[in-house]
């Protein structure tokens, strides 16, 4: 082979190396970022993978607030009307967080099924306003 040719050769298949890794730690980061939405039917059934940072949203169940009067923390269901869901909290809720109304919770997944909540966050309708 011409002494050329092989220089060429070995430049392009060095960048097409070169790009195949990138492209590889590219998606390696994204799908360390990704928070994946799971129902409390989704969480119940074991399709939420446990001890990994996932998004889960339902309706707080009417009756099931629970507040620690030493601290932050409370502890609710989240339904989707067929399974519940335990979320255990550590902080401020939202204003318009209230039983019956819908929420995301964003957080991990225990081996006992109880959803361990960092963040939460109210849902409204369109027609929201302020209170």
């Amino acid at each position: 082979m011409h002494p050329k040719r092989r220089n060429k050769l070995l430049l392009i298949l060095g960048l097409l190396c070169g790009v195949g890794v990138i492209v590889g730690l590219v998606l390696y980061a994204l799908s360390q970022n990704i928070n994946l939405f799971f129902s409390p039917s989704d969480m119940a059934q074991g399709k939420a993978p446990a001890h990994q940072r996932i998004r889960a949203g339902g309706m707080v169940r009417e009756g099931s607030l629970v507040r620690d009067a030493d601290s932050l923390s409370v502890r609710f269901f989240i339904t989707d009307f067929v399974e519940d869901v335990e979320v255990n909290y550590t902080g401020i809720l939202p204003d318009l967080f209230r039983e019956g109304q819908g929420i995301v919770a964003q957080g991990e997944l225990n081996e006992n099924g109880i959803f361990l909540a960092d963040e939460v966050l109210a849902k409204h309708d369109e027609n929201y306003m302020p209170p």
